[in-house]
């Protein structure tokens, strides 16, 4: 009698899963502020090789930062009902082939990042700080998402340079309503993961907010409303882009309301987190389209 072998995942699966790209959620909501900016910058119509660029860009960019964030969480993500089955907590790749990925895929961005200016590169350069340390802010860091965050404003500093050579007050607006957006959902992200986080004794916005999260993610949302309401004006966008306006900020307040729910379960937060990538669509279209 021949016993059957259970299925072994090919190598080539385990290494997609390691980048992420098996959870287009998390790769395409760092393209949404990338693209915002690019097609700001551009009023609505950009090279359509630079778009390239910032899309290849930011799935390089992200792909590095996944694979740099589990390097730095082998041991703890074993411990995280969510992360357990990553593939370097679980051990199906070694810490080599995973620092390997990391320094191909960080290779990836670089040479993507030549064909931009020198603003726009040097920029790239000062991000990957951001990049790096993120996991570690997790440890010593009462806010850690404030600096996913920042990392996140790169790609609106980044892809607006790419186009415009320089940096302007509508870009700081931008900036601003990217880096409250993302503590807004990653706040949200956190939230399905602190009770594992609080006994593992790391940090996260979620905690430090404690009760108040919802607020807070609230609050996130107010500003960041307000501050694309700014950019509207000040760029004197067309009525398309106050609807995706409006569209965006009721989607927002559903969630604020949501979140105050008691005994709200855990895959609503995922949900959550994966609406927020339809909203960051639907403000790109109006954007597009307000421009022109």
């Amino acid at each position: 009698m021949t016993l059957s072998r259970p299925d072994v995942e090919p190598t080539w699966l385990t290494i997609i899963r390691l980048l992420r790209w098996d959870k287009p959620a998390g790769r395409l909501i760092l393209m949404i502020p990338a693209l915002w900016a690019v097609f700001m910058a551009a009023g609505g119509t950009p090279p359509v090789p630079l778009v390239g660029v910032i899309v290849l860009g930011t799935l390089a960019t992200s792909a590095a930062g996944c694979v740099i964030n589990d390097l730095w969480d082998r041991d703890i993500d074993p411990r995280v009902q969510r992360t357990k089955d990553r593939p370097l907590a679980s051990r199906a790749l070694s810490i080599k082939v995973g620092i390997i990925i990391a320094l191909i895929a960080l290779l990836c961005a670089a040479v993507l990042a030549v064909y931009l200016n020198p603003l726009s590169f040097w920029l790239c350069v000062a991000a990957v700080p951001f990049i790096v340390c993120y996991p570690l802010a997790k440890r010593v860091f009462p806010v850690p998402q404030l600096v996913l965050s920042l990392a996140w404003g790169f790609a609106v500093l980044i892809s607006w340079s790419a186009v415009t050579r320089d940096l302007d007050v509508n870009t700081g607006l931008l900036w601003g309503a990217t880096v409250f957006w993302t503590l807004g959902f990653d706040t949200i992200y956190a939230l399905s993961d602190r009770e594992d986080d609080r006994a593992i004794g790391i940090n996260s916005s979620a905690l430090f907010f404690g009760n108040y999260a919802p607020d807070a993610v609230g609050l996130f949302f107010a500003i960041t409303a307000g501050l694309l309401a700014c950019l509207g004006v000040e760029l004197r966008l067309s009525l398309a882009f106050w609807t995706s306006w409006i569209v965006a900020v009721v989607g927002w307040m559903g969630q604020y309301i949501r979140l105050r729910q008691p005994d709200l379960p855990n895959p609503a937060y995922g949900e959550m987190f994966r609406q927020n990538v339809s909203i960051g669509f639907i403000l790109l279209i109006g954007m597009i389209a307000g421009s022109l």
